[in-house]
């Protein structure tokens, strides 16, 4: 679950199944009953015809709660972090940054911090469709550390730069939950 629908579709289909949930945040369902095979099965049925689906390998699950920290961190907060982004989802997962990481990287394919900066050129991407920043202005809020980085990550990633882009008129951005798959 990456995005508020996410969720809104998860709380459906568990009251459809008369599940009672303490809990329904990103990537994460507490129910109060304890599932039988059966009602596990339901579930997974339920859930699919959304492209959501039941995680139970630790590790899938630890992806997915590190995926959902850098959305947050991204996406859904007003400041981005200032401080160093391994500290931030370390201390979110009260996990070691090594540990975290070197699962990521193995399961994903990709860094965390490739992750981070597929998720940090799609806000600039949505940044930039608004109009209401110059890159300058978007750098500062991404703390990025000059106009000129930020836009050599956005060309590598997009194959443009963010001037171009701006001028597109097919503007192309992705869907959170894409990001990074």
């Amino acid at each position: 679950m990456v995005s508020n629908r996410c969720k809104i579709v998860v709380k459906e289909v568990l009251k459809e199944l008369k599940l009672h949930f303490v809990l329904v945040d990103l990537g994460e369902v507490e129910i109060m009953e304890n599932l039988n095979s059966e009602q596990l099965v339901q579930l997974k049925n339920a859930l699919l015809p959304s492209g959501l689906e039941l995680m139970d390998d630790k590790r899938s699950i630890l992806i997915e709660k590190i995926k959902n920290v850098i959305i947050e961190m991204v996406h859904e907060s007003n400041d981005f972090i200032k401080i160093n982004h391994s500290d931030y989802i370390s201390e979110k997962l009260k996990m070691d940054y090594t540990y975290l990481s070197n699962v990521f990287s193995e399961v994903k394919g990709i860094t965390i911090q490739q992750y981070i900066i597929t998720h940090k050129i799609e806000k600039v991407k949505e940044l930039i469709m608004y109009g209401e920043f110059n890159l300058t202005e978007i750098a500062y809020q991404l703390n990025s550390s000059s106009v000129a980085h930020l836009s050599n990550q956005f060309k590598k990633i997009t194959g443009l730069t963010p001037s171009h882009f701006k001028q597109l008129k097919d503007k192309r951005r992705s869907p959170i939950e894409e990001i990074g798959n």
